[in-house]
């Protein structure tokens, strides 16, 4: 249970960037794509995402010769963090999707890996990767619709 709140406070700790960088004036100015979801499921998604990460990560170190794994998920942690200041806080378009495609090949590493380890461990990776695309969707297409920004 200790390791569990361990991995949940380092996703919380990710979790506050959405609270010190909010979208603000700035985003709602953005020119985004109709498949933008509505401002409500943002936060519905990145909680159930952040309690599916601490879960992983705690069931990784049940896991003999998982190291590897646990080191993609510090790294995929420290990446996750980061976009929002980037995004939201410097409003830095370009570079938040370079740390997105970073992040995505990290996780996408992290599933693949897992799978070989714990295949339910692994697929409770999957809507993590879905909606680190559907995020990279929406980075890309307004990198592109905002480039004067």
């Amino acid at each position: 249970m200790v390791t569990f709140l361990i991995f949940l406070i380092a996703c919380g700790a990710a979790a506050t960037t959405g609270m010190v960088f909010k979208p603000g004036q700035w985003y709602a100015q953005l020119n985004k794509p109709k498949f933008t979801p509505p401002n409500w499921v943002f936060p519905v998604a990145w909680t159930t995402i952040y309690l599916l990460l601490a879960w992983v990560g705690y069931r990784l170190t049940l896991i003999p010769g998982s190291e590897m794994v646990l080191a993609l998920w510090a790294a995929q942690i420290a990446l996750n963090t980061l976009w929002t200041p980037v995004f939201f806080g410097a409003q830095r378009i370009v570079a938040a999707m370079v740390i997105l495609v970073l992040l995505w090949l990290v996780v996408a590493a992290m599933v693949v890996l897992t799978l070989r380890l714990d295949v339910i461990t692994g697929l409770i990776l999957f809507p993590y990767l879905a909606w680190l695309c559907v995020a990279a969707a929406l980075n890309f297409s307004i990198m592109r619709n905002n480039r004067a920004s």
